[in-house]
């Protein structure tokens, strides 16, 4: 009977959820030659080829495809086993901004269960100031936020790009003010696109506030034209910006700012924001199919 190494098959494990050796080493704090040796010794092991790699992508084989859930079972019970003997089980409070959170989210967060059990993870979603003050007085452990001007420190985890977006059946008569949708006040992205909208000499009227999922059914509704992330675009609206006359907006970094030192925690996060980065690459492959 063959033993399993607990490395080995979360290197496995890390490699399918990426689709990258690079990524999965970064997220393992390890090398790629390593993460490769791992991934040879488990396929020796059990006599088969679990990833299929090429110079283009890195993909399961349908060996790989059989072998992945019960190789998440088996990290998740060395977890709960070595769970059993510890004194605690750990706390990560992490906050994650609203503008930031988008379906993947979730998906990635549900990640965890499988990779660390003994971990109990309390997440807030808020504003990107509320959550830094909270992390500032100790609250909060990480924050994963949109950059700002003021702070120069944390790991960039990618790129925000946004776009001017309405319904298309907005409706705007020249002279008369830009009816616009935003966030509350303390959002970044409002100074940003109201600050450009005067540098323009564009009147604007903001007729809607609110939070994310609010400004997308006001855009959906055709009752004003938002500054608004492309990745969370929904199919109702469109870009507008060439139709409008509108100045472009520049993209924003997304950030993590961490003071974690427990090491196992740490590798925890690191996961997440390796898979985080990786869904967002993702997405923002499709921003080019976003008329300019």
């Amino acid at each position: 009977m063959s033993v399993l190494e607990v490395d080995a098959v979360r290197a496995f494990v890390m490699i399918a959820d990426l689709r990258s050796f690079t990524r999965a080493a970064e997220a393992l704090g390890s090398t790629q030659g390593a993460v490769s040796v791992k991934l040879k010794r488990l396929e020796d092991r059990l006599g088969k080829k679990l990833i299929e790699r090429t110079p283009r992508q890195v993909r399961l084989s349908a060996q790989g495809e059989t072998f992945l859930p019960p190789a998440r079972e088996f990290l998740a019970a060395h977890e709960r086993a070595l769970a059993a003997l510890a004194a605690e089980r750990r706390r990560f409070r992490l906050g994650i901004a609203a503008h930031v959170m988008g379906p993947e989210v979730p998906t990635l967060l549900a990640k965890l269960k499988s990779f660390d059990p003994c971990l109990a993870v309390e997440v807030l979603v808020d504003n990107s100031r509320a959550l830094l003050d909270s992390y500032e007085d100790g609250t909060l452990d990480a924050v994963i936020v949109r950059s700002d001007d003021d702070r120069r420190d944390g790991e960039v985890l990618g790129p925000e790009h946004f776009g001017w977006f309405a319904s298309s059946d907005f409706e705007h008569h020249a002279g008369e003010p830009l009816r616009i949708a935003s966030h509350p006040s303390c959002c970044t992205v409002r100074e940003v696109a109201t600050r450009l909208l005067d540098a323009a000499s564009i009147p604007w009227n903001e007729v809607f506030v609110g939070g994310t999922s609010a400004v997308t059914a006001a855009l959906s509704a055709g009752l004003a034209v938002a500054a608004f992330p492309c990745r969370l675009a929904t199919p109702d609206i469109i870009e507008v910006s060439q139709m409008l006359g509108l100045p472009p907006i520049p993209s924003l970094s997304i950030v993590l700012h961490s003071s974690l030192t427990d090491p196992k925690t740490r590798e925890t996060l690191r996961a997440i924001t390796a898979a985080f980065s990786e869904h967002r690459r993702n997405s923002n492959k499709q921003i080019s199919l976003v008329p300019a």
